[in-house]
């Protein structure tokens, strides 16, 4: 019976990724383009690009590849999704629960709303599969018996093959774990500030040794609750929402367990530490051999402090009106999910629409964008536009260096300079020789898009479109 309500729970959680035409995940456009690029590449009908071998941030990109060959572009990137979703709920499901003694059913609304919050839609899926599986290892591994660790080894191998950014992670937590369950309570505070102090260090020798750069709005991110401010600002409501049951839930177990079992627990203890990896450590570093900076660091960790914060919840006992507020969290979050989503894939629809008219193997880069969204939901759908028709020539992935997809040479598919990425797609690029027969997509004074050939020693430009229009419109 058990299995059954597994299932169709899962069939539910599922359902965000097959309710549009489209699944709106910012990147994932992105993916999938380049593993078309991979095919193109494998049958030699390329020049310029290679196919690299490396051992992490690749796991997702095998998967999509692989299931592209098998089903086509649009039942690979559902298939792929579902999959990461799935590793993703269901180990941070048993992480939360195992931590608080019972299964966490009244938490599971909080989680899935995690699992489609920003890192989702940003489309970083090769870290948020690695993310899954560091929380599947984190619950295996709790206990630290012989055989745990033993299936909790190759699990996190296997999220190294995704991103080795939150298995660093998981290694920390594990290693202070270990430490923690040798010492007396009153010495587990000492330990966890220690463990800040050295952040702090790390993040001062980083900061003299290699670029990065750290922002104070990093310290708003230390709760994981900004996870659910997707796309515009009307999801501060669902943010506001999600703290108050937080806040709820942890008063109640302070009153039950009493504030000094609290704040020596191992899941406080793991809240602390995460926030401090998302509010002291660098958000952005260049990393030796990569073209690009690593960005993004403390925006997508806030979704382990999230998952952490959900951990040492799992021991309140939630009563009868904080399960309605968290159900009506859910319910506006979904909503508002839904509601943007058929809207950014009517955009799509669009894109299509104007990419289908041009010739075959054209190359073309996108001059349409939001900036005011807060994910990246418009930047990249030339990409998925393009797969099977034309070539998207500002497409990053290439030239950074930070995918299996690699430029070697100047070529007609991708641009072979991640500078030259990051300007075509900002408008600032002065378009070369090199670049020509260019066309690019914009809107026109009307707001309709069209395609333009743009020509050398020219800047391409760039038109803004509002992707979402406000909730309550005037009339």
């Amino acid at each position: 019976m058990r299995k059954w309500w597994y299932i169709a729970l899962s069939v539910l959680l599922l359902a965000p990724v097959y309710w549009q035409p489209r699944v709106q995940a910012g990147d994932l456009s992105s993916h999938i383009y380049n593993a078309w690029l991979a095919q193109l590449i494998e049958t030699g009908r390329t020049q310029g690009l290679v196919i690299v071998s490396q051992t992490t941030n690749v796991l997702f990109d095998l998967m999509l590849g692989g299931l592209f060959r098998l089903f086509g572009a649009e039942l690979a990137q559902r298939i792929s999704v579902a999959v990461a979703v799935l590793v993703f709920v269901w180990g941070a499901f048993r992480f939360v629960s195992v931590v608080g003694g019972r299964p966490a059913w009244h938490l599971l609304p909080c989680i899935a709303m995690l699992a489609y919050g920003w890192v989702f839609h940003m489309g970083f899926f090769n870290f948020y599969l690695s993310m899954g599986l560091c929380f599947w290892v984190l619950a295996v591994v709790w206990e630290w018996r012989p055989r745990s660790v033993a299936i909790g080894v190759p699990l996190l191998v296997l999220a190294y093959l995704a991103h080795a950014l939150p298995v660093v992670w998981t290694v920390g937590l594990l290693v202070y774990q270990c430490l923690a369950r040798r010492m007396s309570p009153r010495l587990r505070v000492y330990v966890t500030a220690g463990w800040l102090l050295g952040m702090v260090l790390l993040q001062i020798v980083v900061g003299h040794t290699m670029f990065s750069r750290w922002s104070p709005q990093q310290i708003k991110m230390a709760t994981g609750a900004d996870q659910v401010w997707v796309f515009d600002g009307k999801y501060y409501v669902v943010l506001v929402g999600l703290l108050l049951v937080w806040g709820m839930l942890f008063l109640d177990l302070l009153k039950d367990s009493g504030l000094r079992w609290v704040v020596s627990s191992l899941p406080f203890q793991f809240c602390v530490i995460s926030a401090g990896v998302v509010s002291i450590l660098p958000s952005t570093i260049l990393l030796p051999g990569f073209h690009h900076n690593l960005v993004y660091i403390a925006e997508r960790m806030s979704l382990g402090v999230g998952i952490c914060v959900c951990a040492l919840l799992a021991a309140a006992r939630p009563r009868a009106f904080q399960r309605y507020a968290m159900a009506l969290v859910v319910v506006v979050f979904f909503g508002f999910l839904y509601r943007d989503e058929r809207i950014l894939n009517a955009i799509e629809d669009r894109m299509d629409g104007v990419i289908s008219q041009i010739p075959a193997g054209q190359r073309i880069v996108s001059g349409v964008d939001d900036p005011n969204l807060n994910v990246f939901a418009v930047t990249h759908m030339i990409d998925r536009a393009c797969v099977g028709r034309c070539f998207s020539y500002a497409n990053y992935e290439p030239s950074t260096a930070q995918f299996r997809i690699r430029t070697v040479a100047e070529n007609p598919y991708v641009t072979a300079r991640y500078k030259d990425s990051w300007h075509m797609q900002n408008g600032s690029y002065v378009v070369q020789d090199r670049d020509l027969p260019l066309l690019q997509l914009i809107l026109d004074q009307g707001g309709r898009m069209v395609v333009r050939n743009l020509k050398a020693g020219t800047p391409c430009g760039s038109t803004s479109i509002k992707a979402l229009p406000g909730m309550f419109p005037l009339s």
